[in-house]
């Protein structure tokens, strides 16, 4: 029956996504019907009738369930080959992680139609790149943005949450190869999507996510994944590079905070560093880089201190006591998905529409990684039953 209702170019289309994300060619996907290949062909481009004995072959070949190919509900979506261009280096840590951004995305979609949850994307205007100085073009769209979302020039404590509520981006850290940042791709059905390398310090990967922020600004239709040994010299990276920075570290805001904290001071020192770093929310080696720039503080700095010993975790909980021991997500995230994401995950189970093995297979993380997520959310039963009701 589900058979007869999908529409044939919508069951092609889901067809061709999962047998290009098994890395399935076409010839090896018809010998399996018994088909040619150009049946094959016609069958992903909906101008041939699937019968039912090639749909059960064809899911068992791609190793998914004749069910999610036919729910209305589905999202067939594969951000895999979007990424390949972009991936000459490094190309198995690539595909593995927009394979994982791609499954997180699908899960999240997943359990917003079954608790009938609708996203609000909050995107701001897209501002394609123009002749000149793109870097200034950035600084420029950067403190606009900020006035958009009415930050005014505060430092950015939590970038994934407005990331993920004022903006309505679709945002996940989960931990990946070290060579990568970040990826960032657009997707219709999908919407925006942020992928952040969990193995990273929080301070690191709010600068790769302003950086993704960026490129949703200016070239949102355009995939692209942060590689740490890139030499980002494209003007879509110099782009991108100076949008984080001025949207992290605002020039007028960076600097009277320099000349607060150095009042009186005759040399700038570590303790400085560690409170502006601290400040910002961003690592003390792009807080100096950036006061480089401004042209505070003279160029090579921060060379300096790396050469005499640098600046170490100690001495910033020397200097920041209880603030540094009291940032908890400072370290490499242990979680895999962030807040919006954790809370669908935790409805889903609370409600019973989704099992633990369920979810785990959803989400393609393990059972420890879903129990760390339902234990940790402030889903207590003991006090679920007296709280307040949402509704009357």
């Amino acid at each position: 029956m589900q058979l007869n209702q999908i529409d044939p170019i919508t069951l092609g289309d889901r067809l061709r996504v999962a047998r290009e994300s098994k890395q399935i060619t076409q010839a090896v996907a018809s010998e399996a019907i018994n088909a040619a290949r150009t049946t094959l062909v016609a069958i992903e481009k909906g101008q041939r009738k699937l019968k039912i004995s090639e749909l059960k072959k064809l899911a068992d070949l791609y190793n998914c369930s004749v069910n999610s190919l036919l729910r209305e509900e589905a999202i067939h979506v594969d951000l895999v080959p979007r990424f390949r261009k972009q991936m000459s280096s490094h190309a198995n840590a690539g595909e593995k992680a927009a394979s994982t951004m791609t499954q997180l995305a699908k899960a999240e979609v997943e359990l917003e139609n079954l608790l009938g949850v609708q996203r609000v994307k909050n995107y701001p205007p897209e501002r394609p790149l123009l002749p000149g100085n793109v870097e200034r073009q950035a600084e420029q769209d950067a403190l606009e943005l900020r006035q958009w979302l009415g930050l005014s020039q505060s430092p950015i404590h939590d970038i994934v949450s407005i990331l993920e509520f004022d903006l309505g981006v679709r945002l996940y850290i989960k931990k990946m190869d070290s060579s990568i940042s970040g990826l960032f791709a657009y997707e219709d059905a999908l919407g925006a999507c942020i992928l952040l390398n969990g193995n990273h310090p929080r301070d690191r990967r709010n600068l790769t996510a302003a950086h993704e922020l960026g490129h949703l600004v200016s070239t949102r239709r355009v995939p692209e994944v942060l590689f740490d040994d890139d030499p980002q010299t494209s003007k879509e990276e110099k782009y991108a590079n100076a949008f984080a920075k001025a949207f992290l570290m605002p020039s007028r805001a960076l600097i009277n905070k320099f000349k607060e904290i150095t009042s009186g001071a005759t040399q700038f020192t570590r303790r400085h560093v560690i409170i502006l770093s601290h400040t910002f929310c961003v690592s003390r080696e792009a807080t100096v880089r950036q006061l480089e720039d401004l042209q505070v503080i003279k160029k090579g700095t921060w060379d300096w201190f790396t050469m005499n010993g640098g600046i170490s975790n100690e001495q910033a909980l020397e200097v920041l006591g209880e603030l540094a021991i009291n940032n908890r997500d400072q370290g490499v995230s242990e979680k895999p998905t962030t807040y919006r994401l954790n809370s669908l995950i935790c409805q889903a189970w609370q409600q019973e529409l989704l099992s633990e093995g369920q979810l785990v297979k959803l989400l393609d993380i393990d059972h420890h990684e879903l129990r760390d997520i339902l234990d940790n959310h402030d889903l207590d039963g003991s006090d679920a039953d007296d709280a307040p009701s949402l509704f009357d």
